[in-house]
């Protein structure tokens, strides 16, 4: 967790740059509210949209829902961003319907159970870890399970979206939503 102090404040529809009203009208409206760490990136409507067209490539890819959000979840836990641990955990439990065990277990580095499932969360970790240069051993693991060549490379928006939010809330702590709380 990060100390740094807060540079910007996260922002609402009533007084985001005009830039930014339009795109955080859609966030609100696919959350039911305005994460904080939104808020943050509506200082800049250029990150905010940017964030979001990226995050919606990244919903296109071959993975399933459940495993866009291991990836994301394993990303920000290598990357020790409290926020979105918490935001992620959210997600998976409340809305993806993942057992709370498995988002646990995701948590603490233990299996989850299903092999396919830790070989990719392994893959994600490592990246981050080792900023890109994964080890083969953890590549065929990943391609033994039957995932594909292109989706080693898709896991990298995974990892791209996480640097930047990441990276944001360790500069710039946002506060955790009451919706994220239980996941702290």
């Amino acid at each position: 967790m990060s100390t740094t102090t807060t540079l910007l404040q996260p922002l609402t529809i009533a007084n985001a740059p005009a830039g930014s009203k339009s795109t955080l009208e859609g966030v609100q409206k696919a959350f039911g509210f305005i994460p904080n760490l939104m808020g943050v990136f509506a200082n800049s409507p250029e990150m905010l949209k940017g964030y979001l067209a990226l995050d919606a490539e990244w919903s296109k890819t071959s993975f399933t829902p459940q495993e866009r959000t291991f990836a994301l979840l394993a990303a920000s836990l290598e990357n020790e961003c409290g926020y979105c641990i918490a935001a992620h955990s959210t997600v998976a439990k409340a809305f993806l319907k993942v057992p709370a065990e498995t988002v646990a277990a995701i948590r603490a580095g233990e299996s989850t159970g299903n092999k396919k499932t830790d070989a990719m969360i392994t893959l994600v970790r490592e990246l981050v870890s080792k900023r890109g240069h994964a080890s083969p051993e953890a590549i065929d693991a990943f391609l033994a399970v039957g995932y594909t060549k292109n989706q080693v490379m898709e896991l990298l928006m995974a990892i791209a979206l996480k640097t930047i939010s990441n990276y944001l809330d360790h500069i710039n702590p946002a506060p955790l939503d009451a919706a994220f709380e239980s996941e702290k």
